[in-house]
């Protein structure tokens, strides 16, 4: 996220420019412009706010970092912070118990990274029971199963993923390989990352909520443009395992792939280990979102050419401070303008700048990764 260093570095200022991630940024005013308390009433000041921060998964560090923000704010404001996570991305089951669980405690809030549609119903009783919901980093659908959502724009991170490899193919025909997250259900940040990053390259993507509908070949239109052939699309759990597997299945399918677009950096990893393994690490480009410290040093070795950074630590942080001005003051936060959600900021991270694409270097993103 953002450095809170001075003075203030070059990437930083262009980060500010774009999300300048304070509370008065966050804009801690009553929805409609008034003031109003929350449906559970106002903590006093000596009263401790109970708040639960439920993850997906520790097994992803980009997750694990979002839990040392919680607690890097839980203890600066004097919150009662649980902690809880799924066995694995998409483990529904145990994220709803932890839901029940914050209900049952009377906390003030939740803090969420849904794992799927089957939380909704979860959400939703727990607004009715007088607890704010926060969404981090993954919308629930519908969004407004959440009373607002703290995250990265995904459909802009793939969007500029898209577009620097188009600048990098140079009007050679781009051989794509899709490494999405799940074939077995449907999350937002999954479909608008793919469709952000095909979107970018100057693919039509049909229906931008659905993956895997576009037409298999034809023409990008992105950089110099140039013909296209997608191989496949492959779920990848966001895994370093599952996407060594996803990466084999698709060479095995076309072994002219030269275009790698993977959902998260772990995936990224296991593509790499795949196309390594097959001598064609050096012919392929390999895209990512996360801007993990790790992923900004796979940038900077040459196993990831560009990766779109985000910002875990300040989405927690913002959504435990913005719980405790809401239970504190009755004041609520409000979505960035034009959108139905607060938008933490995103940054191309790359060594090879392209023309007309903004972006950073790693020496820059290693600074701010994942808001460190």
């Amino acid at each position: 996220m953002l450095s809170s260093k001075t003075p203030r570095s070059k990437a930083t200022r262009l980060l500010a420019a774009g999300a300048v991630l304070t509370l008065a940024g966050l804009g801690l005013t009553a929805c409609g412009g008034a003031s109003a308390p929350a449906a559970t009433g106002t903590a006093s000041a000596a009263e401790k706010v109970g708040v639960s921060l439920i993850v997906k998964t520790t097994t992803n560090p980009f997750f694990v970092s979002m839990q040392d923000g919680a607690k890097k704010a839980a203890e600066a404001d004097g919150v009662d912070l649980k902690l809880a996570a799924g066995k694995a991305d998409g483990d529904e089951d145990t994220q709803i118990q932890a839901i029940e669980n914050a209900i049952s405690k009377g906390d003030k809030g939740i803090l969420i990274t849904p794992n799927g549609p089957s939380v909704v119903d979860a959400l939703k009783k727990a607004k009715d029971a007088g607890l704010f919901v926060i969404a981090l980093d993954t919308p629930p659908d519908p969004a407004d199963a959440a009373d607002i959502t703290f995250a990265t724009d995904n459909f802009a991170a793939g969007e500029l993923i898209g577009k620097w490899t188009a600048a990098q193919l140079d009007g050679k025909k781009a051989t794509i390989a899709l490494l999405d997250l799940f074939d077995d259900k449907v999350v937002s940040v999954d479909y608008n990352r793919d469709q952000g990053f095909l979107t970018g390259l100057g693919i039509d993507t049909a229906d931008k909520k659905k993956n895997g509908d576009e037409a298999k070949t034809g023409k990008y239109t992105g950089g110099k443009g140039g013909d296209y052939e997608i191989v496949g699309s492959q779920a990848t759990q966001g895994a370093e395992d599952g996407g060594r597997t996803a990466m084999e299945t698709l060479l095995s399918k076309n072994p002219a792939v030269n275009v790698v677009y993977t959902i998260n950096e772990p995936a990224a990893a296991g593509a790499f280990e795949a196309l390594k393994s097959a001598g064609k690490e050096k012919d392929v480009l390999v895209v990512s979102v996360d801007g993990g410290c790790s992923g900004v040093n796979s940038v900077k070795s040459g196993v990831i050419g560009a990766t779109a950074q985000q910002y875990p630590v300040k989405m927690a942080e913002l959504g435990v401070k913005a719980i405790v001005e809401l239970a504190k003051t009755g004041k609520k936060p409000a979505n960035s303008e034009g959108l139905d959600f607060y938008n933490t900021g995103v940054e191309l991270v790359t060594d090879k700048a392209a023309t007309g694409v903004k972006s950073i270097g790693t020496a820059d993103a290693a600074k701010i990764c994942w808001g460190k």
